[in-house]
């Protein structure tokens, strides 16, 4: 292969055998080339018949907000089997083999093909209980004075900030720290117990802002909002199944 290419595909020594830039090139083209016609002939094989066979997925640690799509899509596809990776950490969709994913946030890796879930607020909250027992606070720098329920994301281990609308010059509010906790569920669950105040996005909430349960706080400062976005490998031919799972997704996440 080299002697055709009049080029270097490989370092060699004694010990070891690594592939050179221009292999790795090569190499990238190739898996790219057999991916398309993997895909190709899983196309036509499922031409005869509904969508078939295994789908490996990433989504965020949030059940509450993807399991109930996850399982009505088994529902209505029984012959795709579904490998969930319920995690925080962000996979290499491409190195990992994963099919898709669900993330948040802006997504600018060329790899990769996206496709919007959909959005919600995000808004700082607290329970009735809490509220009659320690007051409301009227400005962020309040909070010092309260207990926050804080989340943590699990990769970095950093806090996340509440981005309040602040005057220029002023400083970010100090959080007194309740909890901290990798999952927002759990943060909700502390949350409905009157707790603390959390900053959290109102899909996990919603059932319990509309019965009265938790009601938003600070409102006038937040103008928050958080996206969720299916992606999969731009270079892979959507297959019929991946095709289904993602319209399904976008069409049932109850963002």
């Amino acid at each position: 292969m080299e002697e055709k290419m009049a080029m270097r595909l490989f370092h060699r020594s004694t010990r070891s055998i690594t592939l050179t830039t221009e292999g790795e090139l090569f190499l990238e083209r190739c898996r790219r080339i057999l991916g398309e016609v993997a895909a190709a002939e899983a196309e036509l094989s499922e031409m005869s018949g509904a969508p078939r066979g295994r789908l490996r997925v990433s989504t965020p640690q949030l059940t509450g907000l993807v399991m109930p799509a996850l399982t009505g899509f088994m529902q209505r596809y029984p012959d795709i089997a579904l490998d969930i990776d319920l995690s925080e950490r962000m996979v290499d969709i491409i190195e990992e083999g994963f099919d898709a994913v669900i993330r948040t946030g802006t997504q600018e890796d060329s790899r990769l093909a996206a496709r919007r879930n959909g959005s919600c607020p995000q808004v700082v909250v607290a329970a009735p209980a809490y509220l009659q027992r320690h007051g409301a606070p009227s400005h962020p720098r309040e909070l010092a004075q309260h207990a926050c329920l804080l989340h943590k994301f699990p990769a970095s281990g950093r806090i996340e900030r509440w981005p309040f609308k602040l005057a220029a010059g002023e400083a970010e509010p100090q959080l007194k720290e309740r909890m901290t906790c990798s999952t927002i569920e759990a943060i909700a669950y502390a949350l409905l117990r009157g707790e603390g105040i959390a900053f959290l996005p109102t899909f996990i909430i919603a059932d319990d802002l509309k019965a009265g349960r938790v009601q938003t706080i600070l409102e006038g400062y937040m103008d928050q909002t958080v996206t969720f976005s299916m992606l999969w490998p731009a270079s892979r031919y959507a297959s019929p199944k991946l095709r289904v799972f993602i319209d399904y997704m976008v069409e049932n996440m109850r963002i």
